[in-house]
C-alpha cells in the first residue's frame, strides 16, 4: 500500500472521522483514485474495527461510527464505479433483512455494503421484517442467498420462524440461508436450521461466494 492508502485505513480504524472522510474525498475526486480500491481500503479498515471489537477495545458506539463512515464513503464511491462501467457484472443476488421483533440495522448495513462492493446484487428489505415480507421478496427477487440479521436473543425464534416459513412455501430449494448477529453461534444456527452463520461481514461475503461458486 502507498503511504496515503495506509493512512486512510488507519484513520478509519482509529475513528478519525473528519480526516478520513476528507482524505477519501481527496483520493476519489482530486486524485481520481480507483473507486474500487478506495472501497477495498474501507473493507480493510472494517476488518481492523471488527478485530478491535472482538478483543474488547471497541464497543457498539465505535461500530455505529464505523458503519456511518463506510456508508458515507460508499455513497461517494459507488457512482464513480458506475460511471467507469466497472462492476456491472454481478456475481449473484442476496436478499438481506433484520427479522421481525428486532430493530438493529448496523450489522446488516455493513454486511450489505460489503456484499455490494464485492460484486453482489443486494436487496435490503430493512428491519423488523415480517415473515410474509421475506416470502414476497424471495418470490420477487429470486436470490441465491437469503441473509437474516438479528442482534437480540429474541431474534432467534424469529429467524427459526422465518426459515420454517420459507421451507413450507417451497422457497428454500436452490438457495442458501445465512444468519448473523451479536450472539449467534453454532447452536443458534442449528436451532434456526440455517445453512451457516457469519461472525462478521467478511464471513458473509466468503459464504456467499462459496455457495455461488466464486473463489473467495
Amino acid at each position: 500500500m502507498t503511504d496515503q492508502e495506509t493512512l486512510l485505513v488507519e484513520w478509519l480504524a482509529d475513528m478519525n472521522e473528519d480526516d478520513a472522510l476528507e482524505l477519501a474525498k481527496k483520493m476519489l475526486f482530486d486524485e481520481k483514485a480507483d473507486a474500487l480500491r478506495v472501497l477495498e481500503l474501507c473493507r480493510m479498515a472494517m476488518d481492523e474495527v471488527g478485530r478491535r471489537f472482538e478483543q474488547g477495545e471497541y464497543f457498539l458506539p465505535e461500530l455505529v461510527l464505523a458503519g456511518e463512515m463506510l456508508e458515507t464513503i460508499g455513497a461517494l464511491a459507488k457512482p464513480l464505479i458506475s460511471e467507469d462501467g466497472e462492476g456491472a457484472q454481478k456475481l449473484g443476488r442476496v436478499l438481506l433483512g433484520t427479522v421481525h421483533g428486532d430493530l438493529h440495522d448496523i450489522g446488516k448495513n455493513i454486511v450489505g455494503f460489503m456484499l455490494d462492493i464485492n460484486g453482489f446484487e443486494v436487496k435490503d428489505i430493512g428491519i423488523d421484517v415480517p415473515v410474509a415480507e421475506f416470502l414476497a421478496a424471495i418470490r420477487e427477487f429470486d436470490p441465491q442467498v437469503v441473509a437474516l440479521s438479528g442482534f437480540l436473543t429474541l431474534a432467534f425464534d424469529s429467524m427459526k420462524e422465518t426459515i420454517e416459513a420459507i421451507e413450507r412455501a417451497g422457497l428454500r430449494e436452490g438457495r442458501k440461508i445465512m444468519i448473523g448477529g451479536g450472539q449467534i453461534d453454532n447452536a443458534v444456527c442449528a436451532y434456526t436450521r440455517a445453512d451457516a452463520f457469519g461472525v462478521n461481514a467478511v464471513d458473509a461475503v466468503t459464504l456467499s461466494k462459496g455457495w455461488i461458486g466464486v473463489a473467495a
